[in-house]
């Protein structure tokens, strides 16, 4: 079973998973679910080439 991006999120901050990779296509989709987060600043993303965007969580929020 595909886990949800709300899933992974979660996954990734209770840090059962160390990074979540997205690629380019569904960038849009899973930025849409992100933003929706109240801690949405504690996810840091890095992209790459090619369009993949690699996800961390963060213990101290971006400002």
């Amino acid at each position: 079973m595909h886990e949800s991006y709300e899933e992974k999120l979660n996954m990734l901050k209770n840090r059962d998973l160390k990074e979540i990779i997205i690629e380019k296509n569904e960038f849009l989709a899973f930025r849409k679910e992100l933003v929706l987060r109240e801690d949405f600043k504690h996810f840091s993303g890095n992209a790459k080439q090619g369009g993949q965007v690699v996800y961390t969580y963060l213990d101290v929020a971006r400002s």
